[in-house]
């Protein structure tokens, strides 16, 4: 028995350092972001805040397929050789402020238990021309991987997950990304990962010096996309072999449905509406959720809590073009853990808010993996997104936005 714990370790701490001889060679004449299967290549530098050279005068013409929000072609051409990334990012009190959240494309918020809310990150387009350091990462949630659907396989990125024989069937997260194939495919679990990929930083928040473990595991974009290119999978599906023929791998933007989106309005034709604000949970104030609109800038700023919402790696308060609020059914505290069911199959009301007004709509995902999250307004046409970030919030039927 001895031998064996001693076998075990010897065998962690030869695996770590392999693990970081590898990594510190990361874009050094290749390596592990050069697989075969890479389309096109980006332009590194030297710096990793600058990872890719954009000219200055360099024109923004190039849609992103996430928001509609306009890139140069540098930048796309990053993006053409990876898929997104679906990042569980929590939002318990103690972790906040978090890092990265204003470099996502696309941010879906949800209660998961106890009625604190998680967020699902979405980094593409926005992430390419420097990495994004992201935390506190967390545990994986079925309602957010029913969403991850609509991007084709996208890098599901998590700390473990809901799981295990007292936990509902329902929301048996890690469970879920077992049977629907993901594991051994685009899920990126700490717990099969862990350093460099992942790291523990006790000290990201300043003057917390009693943080709770579970408040302090960062990663990066690039990290991310690193071991997603080690492990073969780009922007393409790894190659498959069949009855003793290789079977090409998909770009993963094959059969991709994109939302529409649209300019911003011009000025004088932006709306009135200043202020949007929806709670999750009677009573949990500390998760409510205030927008107030700028109409120069054509944005909407977060508050969360009465208090403004910062990144804590920018310094600066999260904005967006587009909020969402979304009711879905919500059945809460159904197991010991007190987790939460959400349907996300189906219809329901929603809110869009853009260009500061406030447009009633109707949200519809006909099943998990075949038809993607679509808002439609009352005359059931669907509706376009004004380019840039876009926040969904899913509330239960009996909440409603203030504006």
């Amino acid at each position: 028995m001895k031998n064996t714990i001693v076998a075990g370790i010897i065998l962690y701490f030869v695996s770590t350092g392999v693990s970081y001889v590898a990594f510190a060679n990361i874009g050094k004449g290749g390596g592990l972001l050069s697989p075969t299967n890479f389309h096109t290549e980006a332009i590194p530098t030297p710096d990793p805040s600058n990872r890719i050279v954009i000219a200055p005068e360099a024109p923004k013409n190039q849609a992103c397929p996430l928001n509609g929000k306009m890139y140069t072609e540098a930048e796309k051409q990053s993006w053409d050789v990876r898929r997104p990334l679906a990042v569980m990012v929590e939002n318990h009190v103690d972790a906040r402020p978090q890092s990265g959240l204003s470099k996502a494309d696309v941010v879906y918020e949800a209660v998961v238990e106890g009625g604190i809310t998680r967020f699902m990150a979405m980094y593409y387009c926005e992430a390419q021309a420097k990495d994004v350091l992201i935390a506190p990462v967390r545990s994986a949630r079925q309602a957010f991987i029913d969403w991850a659907f609509d991007y084709n396989l996208p890098l599901y990125v998590h700390v473990g997950g809901a799981n295990g024989d007292d936990t509902d069937p329902r929301v048996r997260a890690l469970e879920h990304l077992s049977d629907y194939g993901w594991t051994m495919r685009n899920d990126l679990n700490q717990f099969s990962l862990g350093y460099p990929t992942f790291v523990r930083n006790y000290n990201r928040l300043p003057g917390k010096d009693d943080l709770a473990t579970e408040h302090t595991m960062e990663s990066s974009t690039e990290r991310l996309w690193a071991i997603s290119a080690k492990r073969g999978y780009t922007n393409l599906s790894p190659d498959v072999k069949l009855r003793g023929k290789v079977v090409p791998g998909k770009d993963w933007r094959t059969g991709f449905v994109e939302w529409m989106f649209q300019d911003d309005a011009e000025g004088a034709k932006r709306g009135t509406v200043s202020t949007v604000s929806n709670e999750f949970w009677s009573g949990y104030k500390e998760f409510d959720v205030k927008w107030i609109y700028d109409k120069a800038a054509n944005m909407y700023k977060r508050f969360v809590a009465e208090q403004s919402d910062v990144d804590l790696s920018t310094s600066k308060q999260i904005e967006v073009k587009n909020v969402v609020i979304m009711q879905v059914k919500e059945l809460s505290s159904i197991d010991i853990h007190h987790h939460n069911y959400l349907q996300t199959i189906g219809t329901g009301k929603a809110w869009v808010f853009q260009n500061g007004e406030a447009i009633q709509a109707t949200w519809t995902k006909k099943t998990r993996d075949g038809g993607r999250l679509i808002f439609t307004d009352s005359r059931g046409k669907q509706i376009q997104f004004v380019r840039g970030m876009i926040w969904i919030s899913a509330v239960n039927q009996e909440v409603a936005p203030a504006y």
